[in-house]
């Protein structure tokens, strides 16, 4: 087959030095599957290298943004409680603020993941972080008024951000995955999420030099009844300070996200290039066999037909069901909080600066401790252990631990729940909370692959929304008044049968180490790998027109 001799101009600037153009670079190849085959390997067979450390940098902002937010407003509650209700926030107010992130959350994985699909990665990468930013930034210039309800619009806006940071999730995962190299993919995808811990840290950092900063307007107020003056002053900025910083590193990622190229396999699959068509379109044209194999034209009849088969569908219910059970008991840790901190030297305290830096600093114990190591020690070994190993060996220890703290949680010293919160901070990160993002990124056919992830984000959330609004009540379930958390050994055991449950659904999961994206389809969906067949026919035709030579 002949071929275009002119190549096309690639543009390398912006996020294209990261997510690079591969579909325009090899535009000028004729044959679909041979342009294809070419695309998909350089991308599958390169090494790690810089190319791989910027995609990292920008598609793991979006996380350590979102994972700032999240964290720093759990700090900024206790300096907003003592600008508007006088240092103790009602119940029903702090879940509402707490939750609101979450239910935008859920409308952002499902709305993104699906827009993704339908209308490519690229056009929609950066309306998240844009999304983000603005809610941010209207946060921080909020006040109160007579005419406003505080609590209502605040709350409103930290929907809108959840939105921004439900659809990083999808975007961020099928995105990273479809530009990485198949050696390397586990470990790039780990380490854009383990952005996450890193942004805790952020948060945890700036909350800590804020609290520094205005000691001499804090510590004199020993009591929340003595925060009055200068001290809310303080408190009101601080609040305000520490949610804005969050904008920051969206604002210098936003301009690589928003000029990234289209991810290759979804241009060459779902998409047009340059007029070129699809390869399955041209293939068709080509070879009247090649209808046959072509995966069918995306819609919600063909994805319901497709995962309503339990041989697929099975997949869908184990990323999803996961994600689900763990969301459900990583809140569940959040709930030991107050007995580690004082375990640690850090325990609240009735003065108001010793409060603040106290949670602060003891926080940022607590990630060092668990958190960064799962993390890490998760993009070291994901490409070499396997991601079920991995996700059902976390679900395992982690049902051991729950049933420790549940069972033996009034013989446990202070000190043996300390250590106990380490291990399961360590085997959350290296474990499901990593796997859970890395595997529906992977496991699922290109013209579905971000549905399905933004539908299994989802489901997490939705158990993160249950076990704050229902599980998480249940603490002081028939305390007397002199006994708080009586019923918290009860609920550890509660969040021990979640993580049960996640090993069965893991199980329903296949392995997709060391796999292309491609292999992985054809594998665990019946598709067949077109690369595969583009590859045979250059060799059928090198061997034809070599044979042709030689017979001239």
């Amino acid at each position: 087959m002949s071929e275009i001799k002119t190549q096309h101009e690639v543009s390398n600037h912006g996020g294209k030095t990261a997510f690079k153009d591969y579909v325009g670079k090899f535009a000028h190849i004729e044959d679909p599957l041979e342009r294809r085959r070419l695309a998909l390997e350089e991308i599958d067979n390169a090494g790690f290298g810089w190319t791989q450390a910027k995609m990292i940098l920008i598609a793991g902002v979006g996380f350590m943004t979102d994972s700032y937010d999240i964290f720093a407003i759990n700090l900024g509650t206790s300096m907003l409680a003592h600008v508007f209700w006088k240092g103790k926030i009602p119940d029903s107010t702090m879940t509402l603020i707490k939750v609101s992130t979450s239910v935008g959350t859920v409308i952002g994985q499902v709305s993104f993941g699906f827009m993704a699909d339908v209308v490519g990665r690229k056009k929609i990468y950066g309306l998240e972080l844009i999304i983000m930013i603005i809610a941010t930034i209207l946060q921080c210039c909020l006040g109160s008024s007579p005419a406003i309800n505080f609590v209502a619009i605040f709350a409103t806006l930290r929907v809108l951000m959840g939105i921004g940071i439900g659809g990083d999730y999808p975007l961020s995962s099928i995105i990273s995955s479809e530009f990485s190299t198949t050696k390397w993919r586990g470990a790039i995808m780990a380490a854009v999420f383990s952005n996450q811990g890193l942004g805790q840290l952020f948060a945890g950092i700036v909350a800590l030099v804020l609290v520094s900063a205005y000691k001499s307007d804090l510590e004199f107020a020993n009591t929340s009844a003595q925060c009055v003056g200068k001290c809310i002053k303080a408190n009101d900025q601080m609040w305000r300070i520490l949610v804005g910083f969050g904008c920051v590193p969206g604002c210098i990622a936003l301009y690589y996200r928003l000029t990234i190229a289209e991810s290759p396999r979804y241009e060459l699959d779902v998409s047009e290039h340059d007029n070129l068509e699809k390869v399955a379109h041209t293939e068709a044209a080509l070879d009247a066999a090649a209808e046959d194999i072509a995966p069918p034209k995306a819609s919600f009849k063909d994805f319901w037909a497709h995962f309503s088969q339990w041989k697929y569908g099975k997949i869908l219910i184990g990323t999803a069901g996961s994600w689900f059970f763990l969301d459900v008991a990583y809140y569940g840790l959040g709930l030991n909080s107050a007995v580690i901190l004082t375990t640690i030297g850090y325990a609240s305290s009735p003065n108001v600066y010793k409060s603040l830096y106290n949670q602060a600093v003891g926080n940022l114990i607590l990630i060092c401790a668990g958190s960064l190591p799962g993390y890490w020690v998760s993009a070291a070994t994901l490409d070499i252990i396997g991601r079920k190993p991995v996700q059902l060996g976390g679900f395992i220890i982690l049902t051991v631990l729950f049933v420790v703290l549940g069972f033996a949680y009034n013989k446990i010293s202070d000190h043996g729940k300390l250590a106990l919160y380490v291990l399961a901070q360590f085997f959350q990160n290296f474990g499901p909370n990593t796997t859970t993002f890395i595997i529906p990124g992977e496991i699922f056919p290109t013209r579905y692959r971000s549905t399905a992830h933004g539908l299994s984000a989802a489901s997490g959330k939705i158990g993160a929304i249950v076990a704050q609004t229902c599980i998480g009540t249940l603490i002081n379930h028939n305390c007397p008044a002199n006994k708080k958390n009586c019923f918290l050994p009860h609920v550890m055991e509660i969040f021990a049968l979640f993580m049960l449950l996640g090993i069965g659904t893991s199980l329903l999961i296949p392995e997709t180490k060391r796999m292309t994206l491609e292999e992985i389809c054809e594998k665990y969906h019946g598709e067949i790998d077109t690369t595969k067949l583009g590859a045979d026919r250059y060799v059928a035709q090198q061997a034809e027109s070599t044979e042709s030579e030689l017979k001239v």
